[in-house]
Formats: C-alpha cells, sequence, structure tokens
C-alpha cells in the first residue's frame, strides 16, 4: 500500500500554509488616473486652426491686439505723376514716406493695366476702399509672414493693420480683393 509521507509536501509560493494549497496573491489596487486620448488633444487644436485659416472666414483679431499701439499715420490720396511720397497706387500698393509696399496678404485687382473692363472698375473701387481706410486713423505696417523683406520688384512686403485687424483683409471681406495665395488671379 503507498502512502504519501508529509515531509513530500512542496510549498507553493505565495500559500499560507503548505498544508492548505496556493492561495492567489493580492493584486495591487489600481490606478485611478484618467486617460487622456490624443483626440482630446488634437481635435480642439485642428478645429481652431480651421476657424482661424479658413479661407471665407471673417478677418479675426490678433491675441496681441489689446497690446498693439499703431504709430503711422498719413494722409493718402490716389496717385498721380511721378512724385510719389505717400499715396495709394491700387488696392494692395501704396506708397509710404517715399517707400513702395505691397499689400502682403491680399491680391486686388489691377488699375494700371485690367484685363478687362470689369477688373478696372473693381479695382478702382478697391483703391477708393484702401485710400479710405488708411486716411481713417493710425496704423501699423507688420512685416510678412513667409520671412521675405521685398518681392521681385523691389517692393516692401507689409501687412497694414490697425488695432490688430488687417486693413486689407477688410477689402476680402467686402469683395474687392481675394486672399494672397501665391499668384495673382485673372478678375475677368
Amino acid at each position: 500500500m503507498f502512502f504519501r509521507r508529509r515531509s513530500n509536501v512542496i510549498p507553493i509560493a505565495g500559500a499560507r500554509d503548505p498544508q492548505q494549497g496556493y492561495t492567489r496573491p493580492k493584486a495591487p489596487p489600481r490606478s485611478r488616473r484618467l486617460r487622456l486620448s490624443p483626440i482630446w488633444i488634437v481635435a480642439p487644436l485642428a478645429i481652431a486652426a480651421g476657424v482661424f485659416f479658413w479661407p471665407g472666414a471673417p478677418s479675426v483679431r490678433l491675441p496681441f491686439a489689446a497690446t498693439v499701439h499703431d504709430t503711422d499715420a498719413a494722409h493718402f490720396a490716389h496717385c498721380h505723376g511721378r512724385a510719389r511720397r505717400t499715396c495709394v497706387v491700387d488696392g494692395d500698393t501704396i506708397w509710404y514716406e517715399g517707400k513702395k509696399i505691397r499689400i502682403a496678404d491680399i491680391n486686388a485687382p489691377e488699375t494700371s493695366t485690367p484685363s478687362c473692363p470689369q477688373e478696372a472698375a473693381l479695382g478702382a473701387r478697391a483703391t477708393a476702399r484702401m485710400t479710405e481706410l488708411l486716411n481713417q486713423g493710425p496704423f501699423s505696417l507688420e512685416p510678412w509672414n513667409d520671412g521675405r523683406d521685398t518681392d521681385r520688384y523691389g517692393r516692401q512686403l507689409r501687412v497694414i493693420t490697425r488695432g490688430g485687424h488687417s486693413l486689407g483683409l477688410v477689402l476680402v471681406d467686402e469683395g474687392l480683393a481675394e486672399r494672397w495665395i501665391g499668384y495673382r488671379r485673372n478678375w475677368c
């Protein structure tokens, strides 16, 4: 007859008593941290960027606008003749204190060499509106965000703002210009 001796019992790790058998060890307590999915970070940022950069969106007040002090001011008229000091050439080009400036964030219809009567009429309206906006009070000339200071024609690339708002985008909102997309479009 076979029998077991108690000395042959193999103790099991985690058992309270080798005679009782195996007892499962307690699991460590779970952390109750909130798990943050990347979608909760990326989605709001994408929505905010979409609203800010949407092509048809109205002009947006820049976050630093409360601290902007517009210091430039002058009386502008339409440019005539060769002597140009402070005047408006067309909706996206001005002379200010003897410097030729291209309003970098917009494209306005041409007035000097329009392709059709519709472009000439729209260009004249854009020129008159830009003259009106510039004469309404102080403004700031901000550098263009692509890192270039001048264009291929030697004009300074600037964004004209008042209180943090782009004056060029006012023309865009009124249908007298379009946002600059890297090339001139056909207005006819």
